[in-house]
């Protein structure tokens, strides 16, 4: 009868053992996000990104990325494209989440710089007329809300709802995207 205790504890000790540990401090990943910028005008307005994490304590983690937007603006009968390259770095705060971080919800704020070209550098148009916004170097800041969610030990599924704020832009100054994503943890 002992065998079968004995049998029954050390299985039970590593099923619990084998159990992943997720966010910890110094693991990285990788994040592939997508999104749109305007509810009004999806699939023409959106954002990629790609970016790593390096977890700290507590869930906490620092995010880099880089980030492509693509928008356009309409003219008489044509539309006027706006792409800005982006690069963002921040910090993201745990709030909310299970003991075993399955769920979680972080809060980022990042720093962000770039360049925005506003229809690829051309300002005259088909009819002669003349695009006064030009394109700009531009820095700002970002907030992040993001629901996340293990889907295996090592694919996070990222949810997420941002905003930047932008200077030194002759277009928009806030603008706020949802989208969603998908990060690898090395």
């Amino acid at each position: 009868m002992k065998k079968y205790i004995y049998t029954v504890m050390l299985l039970l000790m590593a099923i619990t053992v084998t159990q992943a540990q997720r966010m910890l401090p110094k693991q990285k990943g990788i994040e592939l996000n997508a999104g749109v910028l305007s509810k009004d005008k999806i699939g023409n307005d959106y954002y990629l990104n790609i970016g790593m994490t390096v977890n700290g304590k507590n869930g906490n983690y620092q995010l880099w990325a880089l980030e492509y937007t693509h928008q356009y603006h309409n003219y008489k009968d044509i539309r006027i494209p706006q792409e800005t390259f982006t690069a963002e770095g921040g910090y993201s705060l745990f709030l909310l989440g299970d003991a075993r971080k399955n769920f979680t919800l972080n809060l980022g704020i990042t720093g962000v710089v770039g360049y925005e070209s506003i229809n690829r550098s051309e300002p005259m148009l088909y009819d002669g007329a003349k695009i006064l916004s030009e394109d700009n170097f531009i820095y700002g800041a970002g907030g992040r809300i993001t629901f996340e969610t293990y889907l295996s030990d090592r694919f996070v599924l990222v949810l997420a709802g941002r905003t930047k704020v932008l200077w030194s832009t002759d277009m928009k100054q806030f603008r706020p995207s949802a989208g969603v994503g998908l990060r690898f943890n090395f």
